[in-house]
């Protein structure tokens, strides 16, 4: 049942997207799909926010890059010796749930001491500005490192789940978890260097579910490789993006789908998309803006107050 679900709504958003697409490219949207060069003009950006009522977020790794959260992505991101798609699987977890749980412990562990960076305020705050006025922020993020919610956004859709819950593979239990060790045989366990040997910890000492009866062992609630997005979570995702009339892309490589074509699906439909990014992306030439360049230094200025707000 949770297949088919996800597959209902993935293959509706894929449609939508074409549908949208299609259209614009017979239509007066034309341009925003074959434009060359988006605009950087953050003049021109802020009046366009200025207007938006329902503005939606979609942020990826990049976000979070200068707050010091490592990627285990690309040249020298390994832990140990594994790369995160050799230890973020089923199967790697069926395999050897001791090792895996070491992985994310560390994760864990390391996260507890980043804070968010100015991206991640500028966003709570805005959301925290704007609901004043009657305006809406959302933020659908790729993220599992909670950093948004610390930063104090409210209205946030985790896409790829979190750190800091877990799910019984028992039970099916979803529920926050921020202790530090998360059980007492990883305390001090989780050591990233390539000659440390596993912990080899039984499965009895590994996190076990609370519920009443049940002591399953858990397993972290993120979305693995191989696994689909969470059906419910999509739906809610794709109402935010049905109202939206102005559309952030922050710190993304715009290639994980199906996050990649939630923007490129808003800007089919004629709805100023900007792109925050160190480089341009495979999404670049779809929107209508894109400011190069750290998104702590070129989000706060495009989300800072504008002069026709009216702060009660």
């Amino acid at each position: 049942m949770l297949m088919s679900l996800f597959q209902f709504t993935a293959r509706r958003l894929v449609s939508q997207a074409y549908r949208g697409l299609k259209a614009a490219a017979s239509k007066k949207q034309k341009f925003c799909l074959e434009m060359a060069r988006p605009s950087s003009n953050m003049a021109d950006f802020r009046e366009v926010f200025a207007k938006a009522k329902h503005i939606a977020i979609i942020t990826g790794a990049g976000v979070s890059a200068e707050s010091g959260v490592p990627t285990f992505r690309g040249a020298g991101g390994f832990w140990r010796k594994w790369q995160a798609q050799e230890l973020a699987t089923p199967e790697a977890f069926a395999r050897n749930p001791s090792r895996v749980w070491e992985f994310y412990h560390y994760r864990r562990e390391v996260m507890l001491s980043k804070h968010p960076n100015p991206a991640h305020i500028a966003i709570a705050e805005c959301e925290r500005r704007l609901s004043k006025q009657g305006r809406s922020v959302v933020v659908i993020t790729q993220n599992i490192d909670e950093l948004h919610r610390k930063a104090g956004t409210k209205h946030l859709l985790e896409i790829h789940g979190s750190l800091f819950k877990t799910r019984c593979t028992n039970c099916g239990n979803v529920a926050a978890n921020y202790k530090s060790p998360i059980c007492p045989a990883l305390a001090g366990k989780g050591a990233p260097d390539p000659e440390t040997e596993d912990a080899a910890i039984p499965v009895e000492d590994l996190p076990q579910c609370e519920e009443d009866g049940c002591n399953g062992l858990l397993r972290p609630h993120v979305v693995w490789f191989g696994e689909t997005l969470d059906p419910d979570i999509l739906t809610e995702v794709e109402k935010e993006l049905e109202i939206c009339d102005l559309c952030l892309v922050v710190g993304t490589s715009s290639v994980v789908y199906p996050a990649a074509m939630f923007a490129p699906q808003v800007s089919a439909r004629g709805v100023p998309v900007a792109e925050f990014n160190m480089e341009a992306t495979p999404a670049t030439n779809r929107f209508r803006f894109h400011f190069p360049g750290p998104c702590g230094t070129t989000l706060p200025p495009a989300l800072a107050r504008h002069q026709t707000e009216i702060i009660s």
